[in-house]
């Protein structure tokens, strides 16, 4: 009965009407920042690699780096679905569905600049740690704090518990597979782990996420690179395969055009994340001069997760031939790896023809280190919306959160159900909807501080500052202090001198 209503549920959340909000949300705040997420990417590159965040390096500062704030979000966008969840696209979409994949991306880009810019500026420091994300920003920049408690039920909905059992039964399951490691102590091992990271704050949390996360995809990516190189006469075909898929002139997935672009909506949606509201916790965690700093890094991390990690796993995939293609009747039309439920074992398939058994061995770790981390960050996120909840930072709340995701955490490496992946989808359902509705109400914000910024580095200035009282923004209570610091500081030091 219970999974018979979420399912229903589900079905009217992730419905075409989402899909066309989000894309549609993501092509207005395109144009509104005159097309930010191409003309600005030389930008995120540099702020992204050289940590460029405008304020002054210091181990004791407030908040963290804008890398790890980055590194966190990947952390969270980077997961299962990165490896399942794309060849579950091509199954039920065709190739074509990585193009569409592809599109979402580009427009999902845009839409994290804004999330991320307002995630910044509605930020607060709270016991020492700066937390934010949509349910202050949906507060503060309308006035209306029922949004913001509305957003933050439907995280604690999926980030209190649910979230973590289906990470860490595919946790339990690869490395089974691949090590044969019981699922009980590989659940001992997960929340050990998990409490070391999680008991340090929100810094160990980014220290944590900017050293693993790059490893992690660089590694998946370099193992793609070789399976490209090694079959390097496939690749114009594959791409090939791909174009003409996405547009129904691939004879064999004749009538899936539908289909890919549903797949490949939803799955880029869920991939990459933007306009879920997610990416907006990590993004206010940071320290940066100027808001729009930490947007462009936010964004560059949608092609990080879409452009690279997922591509990467669609191609050797698809140049390997491991997949078949079912469409929505239920028909086979490609049948090339037999009676195989598709998921991580397609890209096992892929990697093994570079040697008999790697990919089991190989994606087991992948496996492990992307679902992981991506319990690592929602956990964060979880917390900063209790806090909102809350009012106030309470040691022994967050402490008894955190032993509930463990408990989480645990239950599913020892087993999962369907109503756990159906309370997930519901909560990020609910997300995504408060969020994204919220957005284009309250958009301007973020594209008046775009445009300040824009105006600034016009003017050859190389740290741009935010003043949210010059820009008429309401409520952003955290910029303002620091605006009214800085001044009374100049004040004192010409008093003395």
């Amino acid at each position: 009965m219970l999974l018979n209503f979420l399912n229903w549920l589900n079905g009217l959340l992730w419905s075409t009407p989402m899909l066309v909000l989000i894309l549609g949300g993501g092509l207005l705040f395109t144009f509104r920042m005159k097309f930010v997420q191409f003309t600005k990417l030389p930008d995120m590159f540099r702020l992204t690699f050289k940590g460029d965040s405008g304020v002054t390096k210091d181990k004791n500062a407030k908040g963290i780096t804008t890398v790890q704030a980055l590194s966190m979000t990947i952390a969270s966008a980077i997961g299962v679905g990165n490896i399942a969840g794309v060849a579950t696209a091509i199954t039920l979409g065709g190739p074509g569905a990585v193009f569409w994949m592809w599109i979402t991306a580009l427009v999902g880009a845009g839409t994290a600049v804004v999330e991320c810019t307002l995630g910044q500026i509605y930020k607060d420091d709270i016991g020492g740690e700066y937390r934010g994300g949509p349910a202050y920003y949906l507060e503060k920049a309308t006035g209306q704090r029922w949004l913001g408690v509305a957003f933050a039920i439907s995280t604690l909905i999926a980030y209190g518990w649910a979230l973590y059992t289906p990470q860490t039964h595919s946790i339990a399951l690869s490395m089974e597979e691949g090590f044969g490691i019981p699922p009980i102590a590989t659940g001992i091992i997960v929340c050990v782990l998990f409490a070391i990271v999680m008991f340090g704050g929100v810094k160990r949390i980014g220290e944590f996420a900017a050293i693993v996360v790059p490893i992690m995809a660089t590694a998946y990516i370099l193992i793609a690179i070789v399976m490209l190189v090694l079959n390097a006469s496939k690749v114009p075909g594959v791409f090939a395969l791909i174009f003409r898929s996405a547009f129904n002139m691939e004879a064999a997935f004749g009538g899936m055009l539908g289909s890919a672009i549903a797949m490949g909506v939803k799955r880029g949606i869920y991939s990459n994340e933007a306009g879920q509201g997610t990416s907006p916790h990590g993004a206010a965690a940071s320290r940066v001069s100027h808001p729009i700093r930490q947007g462009l890094i936010q964004s560059f991390c949608v092609y990080i997760d879409t452009i690279l990690v997922c591509t990467a796993t669609a191609l050797m995939i698809l140049i390997t031939d491991s997949y078949n293609v079912v469409n929505p009747a239920g028909e086979i039309l490609v049948n090339n790896i037999g009676d195989v439920t598709a998921g991580a074992l397609n890209t096992q398939m892929a990697l093994n023809t570079l040697a008999p058994g790697f990919g089991a061995k190989f994606v087991a770790i992948a496996v492990g280190f992307f679902a992981f981390t991506s319990c690592i960050a929602p956990a964060y996120y979880g917390e900063s919306n209790l806090i909102y909840i809350m009012k106030r930072r309470s040691e022994k709340s967050l402490i008894v959160l955190r032993l509930v995701i463990m408990s989480g955490m645990f239950f599913g490496a020892v087993r999962t159900s369907d109503v756990v992946w159906a309370l997930t989808d519901m909560g990020l359902g609910l997300m995504a909807w408060v969020n994204i509705l919220g957005l284009l109400f309250i958009n301007g914000i973020a594209i008046r501080t775009y445009n300040d910024y824009m105006d600034q580095t016009r003017e050859g200035i190389a740290n741009p500052v935010f003043d949210p009282v010059k820009l008429k923004i309401p409520r952003a209570h955290y910029w303002e202090n620091r605006l009214k610091s800085k001044v009374e500081s100049v004040s004192t030091e010409q008093t003395l001198s």
